[in-house]
């Protein structure tokens, strides 16, 4: 801390000590030596990490001139010695990649310094570096570079299967330095002190000298770069099956190296996630199997063919632990609807893997499943069986522990108690693993209740004719009446449960299930209820009449409402309006479900009059949840009640009501949209209004990765453009965003025109936080109209720009198929224009399928000769080449491939060109109409190929 700093904290009123005030980024350029004591610190604040974005947003930010115009950073003293201080910083990290907990921009800017004190030559492709010949430092902030590039490539689209590989250039740069076999140097703080001391030479030439920096020996950097290669090997292997084994050789030799290595201070990788690559290799490269001596319960779940050896993987993993419990639970869900599709034979399955999973769960101290306590309603005694089996087989462990162990025994208690027949009882009070689990006084009090408890009480007694006039059942087991309390959605047999356990014990029954949630907005008022019936009452109709909704069972929902609604009029006018809001807002969500499912008959005048009522709706200390002034604004949007937000709302309601205004500024640009220029002052008053949403507030402390905090207002407002996309659709309507930096290109739309050209303060705006909320917007968008071109287009141009070139393809595509009936008819050249298909081209071109960049450059208004040859001289292509052949109607382009398969002497598919423009109806002689109807023909066999590959 400066000494300003500590002047500041020492004065702190009354001489009481207060929190440490942050370090200004400024405070490290007015004292050389703080950045090293402050580093040194056990807690730094701010970070590493936050310091490295503070000083290269410093260092980047633009200038202005006297003409008030922006302009590029200025290149001076101040921004260069804070571009050296975030060297520093990563140099002090020992420029451990998994330590840069930073943006891909920011982490890009930091690295592109790194290759611009190191001397990297500017200008010239890493590819073309001859490594061997470099200075030590240069070839080490180079493959600092790559590593980084690739490593960022593997963990943005992992586990998500790319269609095609990515980039070969970073893999080539790579495997160039396996071939080096000598130490690397890499710049610390005191080389790094040495430029910037005298950038003119006075440091004598120590920094590019062989032995300047910190050392790296060679089996430290293979190890890395080992890891680095196996890990973008794996992710090309979807596409080419031999990757894999190139992935496997290098994991193996990353292996080998860590063993040979033992404690570096340089090698640091996530050895979970190595060990996880080398048994996907092994498995896929059919060099591991079920057989095998070293195989997990998890490698016996990637090889089970057959459902039983699937549970038998399960009983195992409860010895192992080697499967993860979301992964357990995703297994048996996907098995629940195969059952629920009607395939057959897999009821008992289902049943078995329930188990398990509940087996698991009660050995780590976790709750049973709703589940597995269904199963024990009516079980038989084949599955009972089944259960006593699993958790015998699940504690044979040599020595199982003491918490396993009680674990265990809690569950057997909680079987017994669970269990209504008699006999069922007994085989489980008679089993050895319940004999040595419990001590013999546990047995015989259980048994004995079990004896006393009455074989079977039927609960469902018939509803009464009052909510309130329900009288007590006979005493049964408090954990019974518990798991039934769980479990019903029947109001009046809620009541009359929590009757009777309230007889039984005084303890609050809200608290049994940790999955009965109510809004926090509620839960004061809730808990202030003194009666400890009616607040237990009170909290659970309402947490399972939320849980209904969640899940669309309206019907549950209203009853379970109702019935809380008629027991809090009778106290509390405050709930009584809590639960009328709540049951306004089930009725807006039941409709807007059954619109989004395709029924499209508009709502009730008394639902409208309600939603209206709400919205203007001002009862002093009424708790409001935000979610429900969200939904009724983006329902009127929905519903196309625009009069009413733009003309009869009351205006100081708007200017209270952010959701109201933003809902009026949405209204009142559709309503103009058709209208003439001067229509245009709402949209830009929404523009601005969305530009502060999307902008980073000053005023915000920064968040851990060092991005400044959003506005307050911005989740919700977000949230109501959300929910009022289908207030478009009738009018086939984008209001789309426009975003754009060094990294993110323009997505076009519907409708740009009517927004501003130009964001005055672009630094601000925080873009990744736009493109994500685009991207989403679009997505959901598409689940209410599916064939909505333009948005398909904008779709596409999303995935386009992020790189995610296959998917883009596949979204340009489809825009075809749905105006075209399949490519039946020509697409309209207004979908299909210069500007899609130049994508579609530059997506065909990244993922290495040149013929069909060729084929789509006769697409074009004019045919791009250019690009056709170049991508037809590529010899990695990765598409079937000579099998597009067919689809090129251009003679010149297939002239040109006749020369160059005769150059390199393939002579048969020469021939298959040969015959291509051997074809009567290419003939160049022929009447324009037949051309035309030729390349019609070719170009519906293409699209229609295209889209059977990509969809």
């Amino acid at each position: 801390m400066s000494a300003e700093a500590a002047e500041r904290v020492s004065a702190a009123p009354g001489g009481r000590p207060s929190s440490p005030v942050q370090t200004s980024w400024f405070e490290f350029l007015l004292d050389g030596s703080l950045l090293e004591t402050h580093l040194h610190k056990a807690s730094p604040d701010p970070t590493a990490a936050q310091l490295i974005v503070q000083f290269l947003e410093q260092a980047s930010k633009p200038s202005l001139n006297e003409q008030n115009q922006v302009q590029p950073p200025v290149d001076n003293r101040r921004n260069r010695t804070l571009k050296l201080l975030a060297l520093k910083i990563a140099a002090h990290m020992r420029w451990d990649l998994d330590l840069f907990h930073i943006l891909i921009p920011v982490l890009n800017m930091l690295l592109n310094e790194l290759l611009c004190v190191s001397k990297v030559p500017p200008g010239v492709k890493h590819v073309d570096l001859d490594l061997s010949t470099l200075p030590p430092t240069t070839a080490m902030a180079v493959l600092i570079y790559n590593r980084w590039a690739i490593r960022t490539i593997v963990l943005s689209s992992f586990p998500e299967k790319q269609t095609k590989p990515g980039p070969h250039q970073m893999n080539i740069v790579l495997e160039g330095a396996l071939r080096l076999h000598k130490d690397f140097y890499v710049h610390n703080v005191r080389t790094l002190d040495l430029l910037g001391a005298d950038a003119a030479g006075t440091a004598n030439g120590e920094t590019e000298a062989s032995t300047a920096g910190l050392r790296i020996s060679a089996h430290e950097l293979h190890c890395q770069v080992r890891y680095d290669l196996g890990g973008i090997y794996f992710q090309q292997g979807c596409t080419d099956q031999g990757a894999y084994g190139k992935a496997m050789e290098h994991f193996r030799l990353t292996r080998d190296l860590l063993q040979k290595l033992g404690s570096s201070l340089h090698v640091h990788l996530d050895e979970k996630r190595l060990a996880g690559y080398w048994n996907a290799c092994r498995a896929l490269t059919g060099t591991l199997g079920p057989a095998d001596a070293t195989a997990t319960p998890y490698v016996l779940l990637c090889f089970s063919m057959s459902p039983q050896a699937l549970v038998e993987a399960f009983i195992q993993d409860n010895t192992s632990h080697s499967l993860p419990n979301h992964l357990r639970q995703s297994v048996l869900r996907e098995y629940l609807h195969k059952a629920q599709q009607g395939e057959r034979g897999l009821d008992d399955v289902c049943q078995q893997l329930c188990v398990c999973n509940a087996v698991r769960d009660a050995l780590q101290g976790e709750g049973l499943s709703v589940r597995f306590h269904q199963l024990l309603l009516k079980p038989s005694k084949r599955l009972v069986d089944f259960i006593l089996e699993v958790c015998t087989r699940s504690l044979e462990k040599d020595r199982p522990s003491e918490t396993s162990r009680q674990n265990m025994a809690n569950f057997m208690k909680t079987l017994c108690e669970s269990l209504e027949e008699l006999p069922l009882v007994f085989v489980v009070s008679s089993h050895k693993l319940f004999m040595e689990l419990l001590r013999e006084e546990e047995r015989k009090v259980l048994v004995e209740q079990m004896r006393k408890r009455s074989a079977t009480i039927n609960l469902s007694a018939k509803p009464l004719p009052s909510f309130y006039d329900i009288p007590a059942s006979a005493s049964v087991s408090i954990g019974q009446l518990e798991q039934q309390l769980i479990l019903s959605l029947e109001p009046r047999r809620v009541r009359q449960i929590l009757i009777e356990v309230h007889g039984m014990a005084q303890r609050h029954f809200w608290r049994i299930n940790s999955k009965w949630e109510v809004p926090p907005d509620y839960i004061n008022v809730i808990l202030g209820i003194k009666d400890p019936l009616t607040k237990d009452l009170v909290y659970i109709l309402m947490a399972k009449g939320l849980h209904c909704i969640t899940i669309k069972d309206f019907g549950h929902a209203r009853q379970l409402f109702s019935a809380c609604l008629e027991l809090v009029t009778e106290f509390s006018p405050r709930l009584r309006q809590v639960m009328l809001n709540e049951m306004l807002l089930l009725e807006v969500r039941a409709h807007e479900t059954l619109a989004a499912d395709g029924c499209r008959d508009r709502p009730s005048s008394d639902l409208v009059s309600r939603v209206r009522g709400y919205l203007e709706m001002r009862i002093h200390d009424l708790p409001l949840r935000q979610v429900v002034g969200e939904e009724c604004v983006a329902f009127m949007l929905n519903w196309r009640e625009n009069d009413y937000l733009t003309l009869q709302v009351p205006p100081p309601l708007v200017q209270s009501n952010p959701y109201i205004k933003l809902g009026q500024l949405l209204a009142s640009t559709c309503k103009e949209l058709p209208g003439p220029k001067e229509s245009r002052r709402t949209a830009k008053e929404l523009w601005e209004v969305v530009v502060q949403i999307c902008s980073m507030s000053t005023q915000h402390k920064r968040n851990n990765d060092g991005r400044m905090g959003l506005i307050k207002h911005r989740e919700s407002s977000m949230g109501i453009m959300q929910r009022s996309v289908v207030c478009f659709s009738p009018e086939n309507v984008c209001l789309s965003s426009r975003f754009k930096d060094d990294i993110v290109n323009e997505v076009t739309a519907e409708h740009l025109t009517i927004w501003p050209s130009s964001i005055l303060n672009m630094q601000a705006v925080d873009v990744e936080a736009v493109a994500v909320t685009v991207k989403e917007l679009v997505s959901y968008a598409l689940t209410l109209n599916p064939n909505n071109q333009s948005w398909l287009i904008t779709q596409a141009d999303i995935y386009f720009v992020t790189s995610q070139y296959s998917a883009a393809l596949h979204f340009y595509l489809q825009a075809g198929v749905v105006c075209s009936d399949f490519f039946t008819r020509p697409v309209p050249p207004e979908v299909y224009n210069d500007q899609v298909l130049k994508r579609m081209i530059k997506c065909c071109s990244m993922m290495n399928c040149h013929t069909q960049v060729a084929v789509l450059c006769q697409f074009l208004r004019e045919t791009d000769y250019m690009t056709a040859f170049k991508a037809l001289q590529e010899q990695n292509g990765h598409d079937a080449m000579d099998s597009f052949y067919d689809y090129i109607w251009d003679v010149t382009i297939l002239e040109y491939l006749t020369h160059i398969h005769h150059k390199r002497g393939e002579s048969e598919k020469r021939q298959i060109a040969i015959k291509a423009i051997g074809q009567a109806e290419l003939n160049t002689s022929n009447p324009e109409e037949v051309l035309q109807l030729a390349a019609q023909k070719r170009k519906k066999r293409f699209l229609q190929a295209m889209a059977k590959l990509y969809f």
